[in-house]
């Protein structure tokens, strides 16, 4: 199953938003202008239905409605987002499987909780929630959580809820795997800087990890000069370990630990796992990160054979800054959303629907080249009086 559009209303950088989303999306803009905003569109409704998460403990993490409410929408007190699932992209232009609708406003006066306005869903066409309903009406603090989150309330439309569940949001950090020991505290809920990722390859199955860790060697002995042998391993103390095998003249001489791979090794890893490992809902923030450029370029087609290898659809989101990542000529216009800060909010828009960008990318042109220009700011060249 897949998200097939997305409606947001006055969520964070975005007023009014109405887009639909394929199997791939990139998201293209300026700094600033709400990439990051709106992958966590995707990570709230994934907090709303995680274990210990909800709606009360979504909003908080994000420091509440005030927070999240656009600073544009001056007359509209609620938050609100919609979401379409379909099971595959053959679907689209047909009625959608599923439908989630959800509003969010704080209730005026005191230190009152927010509440939801409103809360839909609809299977193939029909509604089969609608709140406010009676009972609400009656209880109104019934208001402060969403049937999504309930087991009890979600049983006609769980299926939501499970795939919500299942997304994957990655933006791994190397210093956070190399010295996770110094890191001390709790770490984030769901790891998504990657600080328990070898935790995570450690409680895969092993026939499953070393099926991963096999993929990932015969890829890394590609794009990383000199590595031989990609292992999984524990020290004397049970603490699991990434060991790579170099070309040396000495023998053992080459070994290195996760401790002593570079940037790029380690998000390269990262992200080929995190391929390999999703069946739902993956976000990746600007994966080009520490990547040579000859890497980054292969990214797209790297992620087009592995959804298409996979029984269960895949759905990637990323946001990207990369002119080599986007001169991948497979990449359609249809797959690309073009963010533009404007006095209203951020805009967005497939980049197939604007004209100039869809003529020239008929005549040959990649998205790199008609696509990344529009993002940058018109008053850059001033940036180089900077002292």
């Amino acid at each position: 199953m897949i998200i097939s559009r997305i409606v947001l209303k006055n969520w964070r950088n975005f007023q009014d938003v109405d887009v639909p989303l394929g199997d791939r999306v990139f998201l293209v803009g300026p700094n600033a202008c709400g990439k990051s905003n709106f992958l966590d569109t995707f990570r709230f409704l994934r907090d709303l239905v995680k274990p210990g998460g909800g709606l009360q403990k979504a909003l908080s993490d994000r420091g509440g409605i005030p927070k999240i409410r656009c600073l544009h929408a001056r007359r509209y007190p609620e938050v609100a987002l919609k979401i379409s699932l379909t099971e595959s992209t053959e679907s689209f232009g047909k009625e959608p499987d599923w439908q989630y609708e959800l509003g969010i406003k704080l209730k005026k006066g005191g230190h009152n909780l927010p509440q939801v306005s409103y809360e839909k869903v609809w299977k193939a066409g029909k509604l089969i929630v609608d709140r406010p309903n009676q009972e609400d009406e009656k209880d109104d603090l019934r208001l402060t959580q969403t049937y999504l989150e309930q087991i009890n309330a979600n049983s006609s439309f769980r299926e939501i809820s499970k795939f919500l569940d299942s997304t994957l949001y990655l933006h791994l950090v190397p210093q956070l795997i190399r010295y996770a020991d110094a890191f001390s505290g709790s770490s984030i809920t769901d790891d998504p800087f990657g600080r328990d990722f070898l935790e995570r390859i450690t409680t895969t199955p092993e026939k499953t990890r070393n099926s991963r860790l096999g993929k990932i060697e015969s890829a890394l002995q590609i794009a990383v000069p000199q590595l031989k042998h990609l292992t999984y391993t524990k020290d004397e103390m049970g603490i699991p370990h990434l060991e790579a095998i170099y070309e040396h003249w000495r023998p053992d001489a080459g070994k290195q630990r996760e401790t002593q791979f570079s940037d790029g090794t380690l998000r390269l890893i990262g992200i080929l796992w995190s391929l390999l490992e999703g069946n739902s809902l993956l976000l990746l923030e600007e994966p080009e990160l520490s990547l040579n450029s000859g890497i980054i370029s292969k990214l797209p087609g790297i992620m087009y054979r592995i959804q298409k290898s996979k029984k269960q659809k895949q759905q990637i989101i990323l946001s990207t800054h990369s002119a080599d990542l986007l001169s991948d000529q497979g990449i359609g216009g249809e797959e690309v959303l073009v963010m533009t800060p404007t006095d209203k909010g951020t805009k967005v828009d497939l980049a197939s629907d604007i004209e100039d960008i869809k003529l020239l990318l008929e005549n040959g042109l990649s998205i790199a080249d008609v696509a990344l220009p529009l993002t940058i700011p018109d008053k850059i060249d001033k940036l180089s009086l900077f002292k």
